[in-house]
C-alpha cells in the first residue's frame, strides 16, 4: 500500500521542556496505525504539530507525497487531515448540520445554501453511521456515541484522507466500540489512513495493522501489529517491565464498614475487600456512589457508614472516613487552577497550618503514587492525565479515608499509571502497619479491570443493583449479558 502521510524527525519544545524528540511517523493510506505511548509521551503533541494546532521547532511532513505545512486547524482539515479530540469540540445548540458545516458553510454572497448543506450533512452522516436522526437535531440532545459520529461526519465532508482518533472509546458503550469499529473498517476498505490512539492495548490489536510507541517523545519501535505482543507494547510504553498489571492479593475480609440496604438488594462492605459494579453508561452506577457519599439523597434504602446512618452531607461522609474520586476529574473531582497541594490537602486541612506545612503534607504522597511534577506548588492543569487522577487519590489517603468510592479511577490513563493505581488501591485494602485495610467500590466501564482487581462484582442495570457474586462466578460476557438483559 502506498505511503499517505510521512512525518520526519519532527521536534517540538515548550520552554525547557522538550516534548518531541525527532518523531518519525509513516501512515499508509487504507490502513490503521495505532499510536500508543504513557500521558505525556509526546501523543497529542505530535498530534497537535499535524493538525496545524501547533508549529513544528524542526523536520519535515508529506501527504501524499508532497510538502505538507499547515498553517493552522482549518488549512490542515482544507488539506484532508482531521482530528478528533477524546474531549469533542462540537457546539452543543447548535443543529448536526450546522455543526458539520461550522466555518465551511456553502453559500452565496452571504446566504447560505441550507437545503444543499442538510443534503450533504445526510449524507455524510449515513457514512458516518449516524442513522435514523434529523439533520436538523441538536447537539445537546445526542448520546456522547452520536457526538463522535457528527465529528466523523464533519471530518468525512471535507474530505478527509487522514483521521486522527484520540481516545475514541473512552466514554462508549462496548456496544457503541463495535459499532465504531465496523465503521473504521469501512473507512479503511475507502483507503483513508486512520491513526488510532488509545491506551486500550486489546483494541489497538483487534483493529490496528500497524503500530508506533512513543515514550519520552521519541519512537521507542514501530511496527507491524504481528510484530508485537500485549507484553512487548506495554514493556516499550513505560520504558520497563511492569509485570502483572493486576497484582496478586493477599487481602483478608475484616469487619463491616459500609452497609446499604435497598428495597430488593442489600450490600455488605468489609474491610480488605474491593467490591465492582459493573454496568451500561446511563444505568445508575455513578448515581449509586453519589448517594452513598450523600451528593445525592437517599431515596429508596439506608446508608450506615460505621454504625452511623443517615449522613446527609459530603461533608459527614469525610468526616466518617468515607472518600470519594469523581469519574470527571477535570469538572469535579479536581480544581485544575489549583496546585497540587491544595488539591491534596484541602478535604483535611487545618486551619493553623502553613504553606510549607502544607507542602510537605503533600509531598508525602508524590513518591508512592509516583506523581511527575514539578514540585507540590505546581497547577494541577499542567499534569498529565494519569498524574492528575494520582492527585485525586492522594487526596483519599490524605485524608486516611477508610472507604473508598472510586468512579472509573482510570479513566484515560495510559497502563503506567494504571498499574502504580492498581498496586496502591492493594496496598491499602491489604494494610500497612498501624493502619488497618480500606474497603472499595469501584465502578468502571472497563471489565477486564473488574475481573482483574475485585473480589465481588455487583450489575447495575436500569437503576437496579443486582447479582453480587465472587469474581470467579464472572466473564466478560457473563457481566455484559447481565448488565442488557
Amino acid at each position: 500500500m502506498s505511503v499517505l502521510l510521512e512525518m520526519n524527525q519532527v521536534e517540538k519544545s515548550f520552554g525547557a521542556t522538550r516534548a518531541l524528540d525527532g518523531i518519525s511517523l509513516s501512515v499508509r493510506a487504507g490502513t490503521v496505525h495505532a499510536l500508543v505511548g504513557e500521558n505525556g509521551a509526546g501523543k497529542s503533541t505530535l498530534m497537535k504539530v499535524l493538525s496545524g494546532a501547533h508549529v513544528a521547532d524542526a523536520g519535515s511532513m508529506r501527504l501524499e507525497g508532497e510538502p505538507y505545512h499547515p498553517r493552522n486547524p482549518l488549512h490542515a482539515r482544507a488539506s484532508g487531515i482531521s482530528m478528533i479530540y477524546q474531549e469533542l469540540s462540537l457546539a452543543p445548540h447548535l443543529t448536526i448540520t450546522e455543526n458539520i458545516f461550522l466555518g465551511v458553510e456553502t453559500g452565496t454572497r452571504g446566504w447560505l445554501k441550507l437545503k444543499e448543506m442538510r443534503r450533504k450533512a445526510v449524507a455524510v452522516m449515513e457514512r458516518a453511521g449516524l442513522n435514523g436522526v434529523s439533520p436538523e437535531t441538536l447537539i445537546r440532545d445526542l448520546s456522547m456515541a452520536q457526538c463522535q459520529q457528527v465529528e466523523v461526519a464533519r471530518a468525512l465532508a471535507s474530505g478527509c484522507r487522514v483521521l486522527v482518533l484520540d481516545e475514541p472509546t473512552s466514554s462508549l458503550t462496548k456496544t457503541d466500540v463495535d459499532l465504531l469499529f465496523e465503521r473504521i473498517r469501512e473507512w479503511r476498505s475507502a483507503g483513508i489512513g486512520i491513526v488510532y490512539i488509545s491506551h486500550f492495548l486489546e483494541e489497538v490489536e483487534e483493529i490496528a495493522d500497524d503500530c508506533t510507541v512513543i515514550c519520552d517523545g521519541r519512537v521507542v519501535k514501530s511496527a507491524p501489529m504481528s510484530a508485537w505482543t500485549r507484553e512487548r507494547m506495554i514493556d516499550a510504553m513505560v520504558g520497563r517491565d511492569v509485570g502483572e498489571l493486576y497484582p496478586a492479593s493477599n487481602r483478608s475480609v475484616g469487619e463491616t464498614v459500609l452497609t446499604w440496604t435497598g428495597p430488593e438488594t442489600s450490600i455488605e462492605l468489609k474491610r480488605g475487600e474491593v467490591l465492582g459494579i459493573a454496568g451500561l453508561i446511563g444505568s445508575g452506577r455513578t448515581e449509586f456512589l453519589q448517594s452513598l457519599f450523600a451528593l445525592r439523597p437517599v431515596l429508596d434504602g439506608d446508608v450506615t457508614v460505621k454504625g452511623v446512618s443517615g449522613l446527609d452531607t459530603p461533608a459527614e461522609s469525610w468526616s466518617r472516613g468515607m472518600g470519594f474520586l469523581s469519574e470527571d476529574r477535570k469538572r469535579e473531582g479536581l480544581a485544575l487552577t489549583r496546585t497540587i497541594t491544595e488539591n491534596i490537602t484541602l478535604s483535611k486541612l487545618p486551619c493553623w497550618s502553613k504553606p510549607s506545612t502544607r507542602d510537605a503534607l503533600a509531598k508525602l504522597w508524590v513518591d508512592p503514587l509516583s506523581i511527575k511534577c514539578a514540585h507540590v506548588s505546581s497547577r494541577v492543569e499542567s499534569l498529565s492525565g494519569g498524574n492528575q487522577q494520582k492527585v485525586a487519590l492522594a487526596r483519599l489517603l490524605h485524608h486516611d479515608a477508610d472507604v473508598w468510592l472510586l468512579d472509573e479511577p482510570t479513566r484515560g490513563v495510559d497502563v503506567g499509571a494504571k498499574s502504580r493505581i492498581y498496586q496502591v488501591l492493594n496496598q491499602w485494602t491489604e494494610g500497612k502497619p498501624g493502619r488497618p485495610p480500606c474497603a472499595v467500590i469501584v465502578v468502571s466501564s472497563y471489565l477486564p479491570e473488574l475481573l482483574g482487581i475485585c473480589d465481588r462484582i455487583a450489575v447495575m442495570n436500569r437503576g437496579q443493583l443486582r447479582s453480587i457474586r465472587p469474581r470467579s462466578d464472572w466473564t466478560e460476557h457473563t457481566l455484559m449479558k447481565e448488565a442488557v438483559e
